[in-house]
């Protein structure tokens, strides 16, 4: 338990980089509040990857705190090929050509890393460039080019991004590459695995395949950044383990207009099914150059989390802005001064609404006990879970007390990491529940956490045939 301040119940991912690379900077976003930390396979290569998971495992042993790992797979992200000089002007109306190969032939061409582009595009689709800056139309095809308008002007350079909204691409979201790496994370005692460009459930299934293949209990977050995934929300939740809402790729391919309304969609989506939701990108984007984030950002954060995102996540603002530490502190701090409005989530679910694939005696006692601990002004609920299902419902609940999550495997406990509000305390003997109450609160008493008079609410199951969580017991400190 963290005894220098009360953790927020929302969840801080951080993505890990040259700007907080050293071990003694992991161990200082820990303290600040980080609870995932994220590797983005897009960039670096395998040595470096293995290098940041062992820095990460190091300094959550320094910091004496679980953190999880979050493997981002890279996608079928296509990208602009080598530009001469490395930039090329837009101007509004010019034509430019897109063009098989590795290298232009000519002024005003442009290569891209997606061989089967041209066979795939139609007179009328938009291309869009570098994140959004530039967006062209194409005009006129040809067996080896596309000749386009320049719709939206600006510079570009090379191996920047191409996204091309509405265009049914046949690329795989899960290729070659992207299975060595999962099968690398699997083995690396990786905690969750992104699938970048995810259209189908289908794609998370075969990433799941993949992993539990090579015995791996990594959970597949699924990032939602594409049209087809929006259509196919519902079966995508269902399927994945969590979900991201990754706004820099989806705000390309959708209006961005719509991107707020998709984000609650898929918030809405993911409390229904009881899945952990984060919301990234951008989140606190100006703080890679300036120590305090703008009014609008420190709103989106305290949005995201009034729709009920179990997660934030930062990106280049701790992997390559120049304030790391001072982004995950003050996402932190947003995240303390949101929550204290004490805001439902979901939380009064109808007997009908549970989805079909869980189990109604945990949903059931779960609820009842985050209300009995409300009711009693229960200093914090205890969750003993195998698998971490039942935190996870918890979580979901959205009670403003804080949830100790035990379970006797390691895997479980960094999984919670992910969780809103559960925090992982390794070590209890999670068996026997008199042990488990007085190790629970000898930890609580030496965190300065717990004391006479204080009560707590422990959720667990009878042992019976079933392993369903049905007994409910409160306990008052002496």
């Amino acid at each position: 338990m963290r005894s220098s301040r009360r953790p927020s119940y929302t969840k801080i991912v951080a993505t890990v980089g040259p700007a907080c690379g050293r071990l003694e900077q992991l161990v200082e976003l820990i303290q600040a509040g980080v609870d995932v930390f994220r590797i983005n396979t897009a960039h670096g290569d395998r040595e470096e990857h293995d290098a940041r998971v062992r820095l990460i495992r190091e300094a959550s042993r320094r910091a004496d705190q679980l953190v999880g790992i979050l493997v981002d797979l890279a996608g079928p992200k296509i990208r602009l090929g080598e530009l001469p000089g490395d930039r090329f002007q837009c101007e509004p109306g010019d034509r430019v050509r897109l063009v098989r190969g590795q290298r232009p032939a000519g002024p005003g061409e442009l290569t891209t890393t997606y061989p089967a582009l041209l066979d795939e595009l139609e007179v009328g689709n938009r291309v869009v460039l570098a994140d959004g800056t530039v967006s062209l139309v194409v005009e006129q095809l040809e067996p080896d080019a596309a000749t386009c308008r320049v719709v939206q002007g600006g510079v570009l350079r090379s191996r920047q991004g191409v996204n091309l909204p509405g265009v049914k691409l046949s690329v795989p979201a899960l290729g070659e590459r992207d299975r060595q790496t999962a099968a690398w994370a699997a083995s690396a005692d990786i905690d969750f695995i992104g699938l970048s460009f995810v259209r189908t459930a289908e794609e998370v299934r075969q990433l799941q395949a993949l992993i539990e293949g090579q015995g791996s209990e990594a959970q597949v977050v699924a990032k939602i950044e594409k049209p087809e995934a929006v259509e196919n929300l519902d079966q995508i939740v269902q399927a994945a383990d969590a979900i991201m809402v990754a706004r820099g790729d989806l705000g390309v391919e959708i209006d961005i207009a719509e991107v707020p309304v998709v984000q609650k969609r898929i918030i809405t989506a993911c409390s229904r099914y009881r899945k952990p939701v984060i919301v990234a990108t951008q989140m606190l984007d100006s703080m890679q150059h300036s120590r305090i984030p703008t009014r609008a950002e420190a709103t989106d954060v305290a949005n995201a989390i009034l729709d009920g995102a179990d997660a934030c996540m930062l990106s280049g603002e701790t992997a390559i802005g120049r304030y790391p530490r001072e982004a995950v502190e003050m996402m932190h701090r947003i995240a303390v001064a949101t929550e204290t409005l004490r805001y439902r989530a979901q939380r009064e679910m109808p007997p009908d609404s549970v989805p079909a694939e869980l189990n109604e005696i945990t949903e059931a006692t779960t609820c009842a006990a985050g209300r009995l601990a409300e009711y009693l002004h229960a200093r914090t609920m205890v969750v003993a879970s195998a698998s971490g299902r039942t935190a996870l419902t918890a979580s979901k609940n959205r009670r403003f007390v804080s949830i100790i999550g035990v379970s006797d495997s390691e895997t479980t406990l960094r999984r919670m990491c992910l969780y809103w509000g559960v925090i992982p305390l390794p070590g209890a003997p999670v068996e026997d529940r008199e042990q488990l109450l007085g190790y629970v609160i000898e930890q609580g008493r030496a965190a300065g956490y717990l004391g006479p008079g204080d009560r707590l609410i422990l959720l667990a199951g009878t042992g019976l045939s079933t392993t369903r969580h049905n007994a409910i017991l409160v306990h008052e400190i002496e």
